[in-house]
């Protein structure tokens, strides 16, 4: 495990596992969302984004963590990931946790990601690009997806891990860092 991209629905905890997961195998983290995001909730166009995270993880040899889905990116990723972790919890785990998380960075209103000024809001929460909205509609997808994946022969060269609760990732944790 050198290359890892961890995947999950939306509040699964991506950034938060990979950032601990990278931390225990000294590996550097990249968060997917840092890259994308621009100030004011604008999206890169996908040639902007995809030179981010080459120019990322080419400049990263030593290993890396990658948080975050972005299909569009798959073929990209797939030169170097060897691992993929899947958070693969419960919807209503995903959506208490994303409510928690909201809410706080509501009244927090801390900046979201270190190269962006995007901070949370009532507006956007309510709006039809409502982070809620993309969890109910892409829970389901992405499930479906990711076991499509973990059978498909163009990805056999790829070590799956299915995690299905906290419990059992945090316990993975703990067995990479007896392991380390």
């Amino acid at each position: 495990m050198k290359f890892i991209n961890v995947i999950g629905t939306t509040g699964s905890g991506k950034s938060t596992f990979a950032r601990k997961l990278a931390r225990q195998l000294e590996l550097r983290p990249i968060e997917m969302d840092d890259l994308f995001w621009l100030d004011d909730w604008q999206e890169p166009t996908d040639g902007v984004f995809f030179e981010k995270l080459k120019n990322k993880m080419d400049r990263t040899t030593g290993g890396w963590v990658l948080d975050g889905n972005y299909t569009r990116t798959m073929s990209l990723k797939l030169v170097k990931i060897d691992t993929i972790v899947w958070l693969d919890y419960s919807f209503s785990r995903n959506f208490f946790h994303l409510m928690k998380r909201s809410l706080f960075n509501l009244i927090s209103q801390r900046k979201l990601w270190e190269n962006s000024n995007n901070r949370e809001s009532l507006k956007l929460l309510f709006s039809k690009q409502s982070i809620f909205i993309w969890l109910i509609q892409q829970y389901p997808r992405n499930k479906a997806k990711y076991q499509m994946m973990m059978q498909d022969q163009k990805y056999q060269h790829i070590q799956f891990i299915r995690l299905t609760s906290p419990k059992q990732a945090a316990e993975f944790l703990q067995q990479i860092k007896v392991v380390q």
